[in-house]
């Protein structure tokens, strides 16, 4: 990929701490003017990015550019859509992986970036079209002869997250009479509230894991075969699966059809391989499905533009470096003006900060500067009657990325006291984005508005099949810059794998074992401590 700067040791990076101490203010009369809003403005793929209520101007835009440029930022990008090793650690041990997420979508323009891995997602695409196909042509029916109108996914965090934030946005396109649920955590009652709601002769239950092994999804997968079994059904007859090849769960005698995803999709980044595309062909339907890797595919795309003004996903990862590294943001809140992406913000939060919440570089120092930025948020308008108060008034600056759109999916509105309720929600998102910037002065201190509250506003018409693939992979595409500038690998996760350690060993001391320390430097004496706290005995006095 050739040899390029990190954020710290870029020439641009003293040009931007110099212009952070007098960043621009967005509060005189006259600082937000038409001619700003307009100029500060990306529009594609159905999007508008407007921007200009972020506190920078042209001489940063200019150096944030460059920045790009000395990062090899879409360079960077363009190699690892063709098949770079890029998921690894020099000098110590790492996954070693190729990242080839891109690949699931790039389906439309030949040649793909890298054929190799496009085909065989081409290959798992088809499988999935002959199942859609059986189950509306009434080819794949249950013991009874009946058709399927429920499916369950189990699986947690990428395989749940995405997939499930992905569902809830597009659910108004669902085929008639069909449902999908969620089963992730490892409390029983996630289950049980699910199995108690279903029909589950009329059920499908898809198993998510790319190792086969995970904890809570086998466990999760125990309790859903033994309710088949107590309803008197067939599990091998209702299950699916989606996990890697020879993996413990790739086994045909259990599942009714298996799916596959490869080493290089990362969970986080895997609701476009059929760890996503399983579920929502279910409810959409395969044309929906092909719509939403449309949008994606067409992202990714615009993604290799070096110019940060034709490409909105560089863009919004260097305006959101300006804000955290440069202005001292800790936090970002993503907030979608449609209730539709009520989950979205909560697969972000996984998908940015397992991602890009490491303290290594990829040569194996520890970092310098500030990488991944906590990521959270809500829908509006539910919002603004929760905790906007701290964004207007509060110390803590949050720099905020609204997501909106000016059309509803289902077109059921009604007008009251002169405007449908569609107005009234973007007339609130266009207010909270105005009164942060500019604030209001008043004499009475608790009333004031100190103003200078960053944030941008991303616009669609219609929140549709092709427009979610598009949004998913803009902030896939930013997640990925930011890594790249802040020299991270954005495509493993250590940092969940030391408290599953530890969960081993206290489930073995709960059941009596002795617990050994391994390689959690020998407080074993802890684990039986805190075994004993949960252990069911303790509580029947």
């Amino acid at each position: 990929m050739g040899s390029f700067h990190s954020l710290i040791t870029a020439p641009a990076h003293g040009d931007l701490s110099r212009l952070a101490l007098s960043p621009y203010d967005l509060t005189p009369d006259g600082a937000l003017t038409a001619n700003r809003l307009r100029r500060y403005r990306v529009s594609a793929l159905g999007f508008d990015l407007f921007y200009g209520m972020e506190r920078l101007d042209d001489e940063v835009l200019a150096a944030l550019a460059r920045l790009a440029g000395q990062c090899g930022l879409v360079e960077q990008f363009r190699a690892m859509r063709r098949g770079a090793i890029i998921n690894r650690i020099e000098k110590y041990p790492s996954e070693n992986r190729q990242v080839l997420h891109t690949a699931c979508r790039d389906l439309f323009d030949q040649p793909a970036a890298e054929p190799g891995a496009s085909a065989t997602a081409a290959v798992e695409l088809e499988k999935l079209h002959h199942f859609l196909a059986d189950l509306e042509q009434g080819l794949l029916l249950n013991e009874q002869g009946q058709p399927f109108d429920t499916l369950i996914q189990v699986g947690i965090g990428g395989s749940d997250l995405g997939p499930r934030a992905v569902f809830e946005a597009l659910r108004a396109y669902s085929l008639p009479a069909r449902e999908v649920c969620f089963i992730a955590n490892v409390d029983p009652d996630d289950a049980a509230a699910v199995l108690s709601r279903v029909n589950l002769a009329t059920t499908l239950v898809n198993v998510v894991s790319k190792s086969g092994s995970t904890l809570e999804t086998a466990t999760n997968e125990a309790l859903v075969r033994a309710a088949l079994v107590r309803k008197g059904l067939d599990p091998a007859r209702h299950c699916l699966c989606v996990t890697g090849v020879g993996s413990p769960m790739d086994n045909p005698a259990r599942y009714l059809r298996s799916f596959y995803m490869t080493e290089s999709v990362g969970g986080r980044f895997s609701a476009t391989s059929m760890v996503g595309l399983v579920a929502l062909g279910f409810a959409l339907g395969f044309e929906q499905v092909m719509e939403f890797l449309r949008g994606a595919a067409e992202m990714d795309c615009l993604a290799e533009e070096a110019d940060p003004q034709k490409n909105p996903a560089l863009l919004l990862a260097l305006i959101g470096i300006w804000n955290h590294n440069y202005l001292g943001c800790s936090t970002l809140a993503v907030l979608p003006y449609a209730q539709a992406l009520h989950r979205f913000p909560a697969h972000l939060q996984q998908c940015d900060m397992e991602s890009n919440g490491k303290s290594v570089r990829r040569n194996g120092e520890q970092v310098t500067i500030q990488t991944g930025p906590v990521v959270w948020g809500e829908p509006g308008t539910n919002g603004q009657h929760a905790f906007y108060q701290l964004l207007h008034q509060g110390t803590e600056i949050v720099p905020i990325e609204f997501i909106g759109f000016r059309h509803s999916q289902y077109g059921v509105d009604l007008e009251c006291e002169g405007s449908s309720s569609q107005e009234k929600l973007v007339a609130n998102l266009l207010a909270q984005s105005l009164a942060l910037a500019v604030g209001r002065a008043s004499d009475n201190p608790n009333r004031a508005f100190q103003g200078n509250r960053p944030s941008l506003l991303l616009l669609g018409e219609r929140l549709t099949p092709h427009a979610m693939g598009t949004l998913l992979a803009l902030y896939e595409a930013k997640i990925v810059f930011q890594g790249f500038c802040w020299d991270v690998n954005s495509f493993d996760q250590e940092g969940v794998q030391l408290g599953k350690v530890l969960a081993a060993e206290i489930l073995t001391c709960m059941r009596g074992g002795a617990g050994e320390a391994g390689e959690t430097r020998g407080i074993s004496g802890e684990y039986v401590l805190l075994a004993g706290m949960a252990r069911k005995d303790a509580f029947i006095k």
